[in-house]
Order: structure tokens, then C-alpha cells, then sequence
């Protein structure tokens, strides 16, 4: 779909008032090219699959040895001493997951994301002569001041993004149906869990400007946002739709064989079944489904600032809203380039 399709208001403006100077490969952002770009990065899902079977793995074992340890030790020993065994490998596995696991899912799906903003602004992943994961790898290292600003600039992002989506006034209309007001706490739920997927948005926004100051990316990002909401939630909106039903269908296609076991052979060996199955459809979700769905709002989101200049009232309107918005505004004017800093 182009901008018109979309809804959003593409004015006539001179260069200087657009903040952003890009080419756009992609001419829609149906779920057709939403697909089509996710099978040519398949390879990125299948490494974040691939890692989250491992944390599974581990995560299994860490939890019989933690609680199996603090049974023993509280049986055996002392309960005090089973108390602290059991704290203590709960905490250690929170420190993994924060320091480690969260950061390399977060780098993989930078790397995606880098993968993915050039299809979707030149059609091919970099010059051509380098495979998906050496380019994504050697962006993501060019760049890792900035990738780690935007890794601690999330929750700012997630904070002005909601109390915008407070203040929609035209939320309503999406539910056509006389009678059915009270559908709206329904609906305002879905803008909150479709605001998740605006954040890597505007991570995408800011690799294909080749911003150097992240904070000013993403202050540009969010006023575009702004702007074109109602296309971009529309979008979002029925993301989050598609994400309930085919999640419920993956888990029903996966606990299936389970619970078969589980009736043949019942015991322990099919509550671990069960609880492998559980696993295994949390991570084919993570790893297939949200990168699909993340596709669909980043298309919609290009699509719709293409050529757009950007409106300043959004940034009054946004600094008077949100004082993580101001935040994000004065992080961007004390900005130092990293090579000026070295």
C-alpha cells in the first residue's frame, strides 16, 4: 500500500523539511512483502531459535538442580540452608538471563533488523558481497555506541509511546458497531501490546537515515510516529489480532502430541512433555511469529513517512505529554559523536 492507502498525509515540502533522506525499495506493507522479507532473513529466526532450545535446555536443568538442591539441603540439612540455595540459583539465573541471554537476543535481532532495513530501503543487503550475518555482524560492531544507547533507550521509547496512545481520540472508530463501547478496554489493551514492535521500529527508522546521534533518531521517530499513528496502529492492531490466534494455534499444535503422551504414558515422563511443548511453542513464537509481525508494522511505518516533513507541533505536544520526551530531546542536543569523543 503507498501513503495514500494508508491514510497517512504526504505533504508537498521542500528537501530541508524532511528530516530524512532515504531510498524505499518496498512499495507496501501488506502481510504478502511482510512474508517475503521474513523467508529471505529466515536464517536470523533460525539462530534465535536455535539460542532460545539452548536457554530452554539450561533453564530446565538450572531449575531441578536449584529446586531439587534446596529439597535435598532442606530435608537433609536445614530448611535454612535450602532457602538460601534456592534464592541464591533463582538470582543467579535472573543475573544470566539480564547479562547475558537478553543482550545476545537483543544483538541477533539488531543484526535482523539492520538485515532487514536494507531490503526494505535498497532491495539487497549491503553492497551484495557479503552474507546476511557478516554484514549484520559488522554493522551492529560499527555501530555498537549507538546500538547500546537505543538497548537503554527502549524503556523512554516505550514510556512516551504509551502516553501518546493514552490520548487517542479516535479509537472508537475502530469499533464501528453501535453497542459495543464496552469492547474499548479490549482495544486499548491491543494499542498497548502493539506499541512492543515500535521501538525496534524506530531502531529500523534510524539505521536507514545513518543517523549517528541515536537520541535524535529517535526523537524524529517518535514525532513521525506521531504522526502517522493511526495507519501504524491500524497495522499494529491487527498484528496483535494475527499474534493471539496463531499462538493459539501453535500451542494447540504442540501440546496435541503431548497430552497424547502424557495419556500413554503418564508419570513424569509426560509432564515433561507437557512442559516441553510448552517451551517449544514460547520459542517457535518468539523466534517465527513476532520478527513476521515486526516486519508488517516497520513496512508501515517507512511507507507512511516516506517524504514526509516533520510537523514541530508533535514535538511541543510530545515534550508537554511525556517527560521521558524530554529526556529523549535533551540526550539528543548533549550528543557527542563517538569519534569526536575519542
Amino acid at each position: 500500500m503507498d501513503s495514500q492507502e494508508t491514510g497517512a498525509v504526504v505533504p508537498e515540502v521542500e528537501p530541508s523539511d524532511v528530516r530524512h533522506q532515504y531510498p524505499l525499495a518496498v512499495r507496501s506493507a501488506s502481510f504478502g512483502v511482510a512474508l517475503g522479507l521474513f523467508m529471505k532473513t529466515l536464517p536470523y529466526a533460525l539462530a534465535r531459535f536455535g539460542v532460545l532450545l539452548v536457554v530452554s535446555i539450561i533453564t530446565i536443568i538450572w531449575g531441578v538442580i536449584t529446586l531439587g538442591g534446596a529439597a535435598w539441603l532442606g530435608n537433609r540439612v536445614h530448611e535454612t540452608f535450602g532457602l538460601v540455595w534456592g534464592v541464591g540459583g533463582v538470582a543467579a539465573y535472573g543475573g544470566f538471563w539480564v547479562l547475558v541471554v537478553r543482550y545476545v537476543l537483543y544483538m541477533i535481532k539488531c543484526g535482523h533488523i539492520v538485515v532487514l532495513t536494507d531490503l526494505v530501503t535498497t532491495g539487497q543487503i549491503g553492497n551484495g558481497t557479503e552474507g546476511m550475518f557478516a554484514y549484520g555482524r559488522r554493522v551492529v560492531r560499527e555501530r555498537f555506541v549507538q546500538v547500546n544507547v537505543l538497548f537503554g533507550m527502549d524503556r523512554l521509547l516505550d514510556g512516551v509511546i504509551r502516553s501518546f496512545n493514552r490520548t487517542l481520540d479516535w479509537v472508537s472508530s475502530l469499533i464501528p458497531i453501535p453497542g459495543l463501547e464496552g469492547l474499548m478496554n479490549i482495544v486499548k489493551a491491543i494499542l498497548y501490546s502493539a506499541s512492543t514492535y515500535l521501538d525496534e521500529t524506530i531502531f529500523s527508522y534510524i539505521l536507514a537515515r545513518k543517523e549517528t546521534n541515536p537520541w535524535r533518531g529517535g526523537q524524529d521517530g517518535l514525532i513521525y510516529y506521531c504522526q502517522n499513528a493511526k495507519s501504524i496502529l491500524k497495522t499494529a492492531i491487527w498484528v496483535v489480532i494475527l499474534d493471539k490466534v496463531c499462538t493459539v494455534l501453535l500451542w494447540v499444535l504442540m501440546l496435541l502430541p503431548a497430552l497424547a503422551v502424557t495419556h500413554l504414558i503418564g508419570g513424569a515422563a509426560g509432564g515433561w512433555a507437557i512442559v516441553i511443548a510448552i517451551l517449544f511453542a514460547a520459542n517457535a513464537r518468539s523466534a517465527f511469529l513476532k520478527p513476521l509481525f515486526l516486519i508488517m508494522v516497520m513496512t508501515t511505518f517507512h511507507v507512511c513517512a516516506e517524504g514526509q516533513s516533520i510537523n514541530l507541533e508533535w514535538d511541543a505536544r510530545l515534550t508537554k505529554l511525556s517527560g521521558k520526551f524530554k529526556q529523549i530531546k535533551d540526550k539528543a542536543a548533549a550528543w557527542i559523536k563517538p569519534s569526536a569523543a575519542a
